[in-house]
């Protein structure tokens, strides 16, 4: 029976982590929010700013996670912009390995939305199917005069 021998007296290597390094953004910095005017070129720019905050965390390095929430944030800011034609608050939240992101706005979930299990679900246009299909989990929520659109995604290299 062979044995294995280490050559070399020297220290040994650290060994390699048991759970990869996932990119997190830095202490303090895992919390931004803004609100935007009710005009159309609002959703642009709010694509263009979720795009330079998660760069600014380090979540860049996460391939899709960038386009799929510059995706999503646009789809909450329109359906909030055509919904409510007020202003609204967009914020995002990264710790734990997720994404949160949330548009509150002057809105309300219809009776032509339908209440699912994570709050309300349009049975209309291609934006919340969009949220539905790519987000780890979202919802929304009534509070006060408005509501609170949300989705989540996973910062980590596997799952969305």
């Amino acid at each position: 029976m062979a044995m294995l021998r280490l050559s070399g007296g020297g220290p040994r290597p650290e060994p390699a982590p048991r759970y990869g390094a996932h990119p997190q953004p830095p202490m303090g910095a895992g919390h931004w929010s803004a609100e935007y005017e009710p005009r159309p070129a609002v959703v642009r720019e709010a694509r263009a700013q979720v795009r330079r905050q998660l760069e600014g965390w380090g979540l860049a390095e996460r391939g899709d996670l960038v386009d799929t929430a510059e995706l999503l944030v646009s789809e909450l800011a329109t359906h909030a912009l055509l919904r409510s034609g007020s202003r609204f608050r967009l914020t995002l939240t990264a710790a734990h390995g997720v994404l949160r992101c949330e548009v509150a706005d002057r809105g309300w979930c219809g009776p032509e939305e339908e209440k699912g299990e994570e709050g309300c679900r349009a049975e209309s246009g291609r934006g919340l199917f969009l949220v539905d299909a790519m987000a780890r989990r979202w919802g929304c929520r009534r509070e006060g005069a408005g509501r609170t659109s949300w989705f989540e995604l996973g910062t980590c290299p596997f799952g969305h």
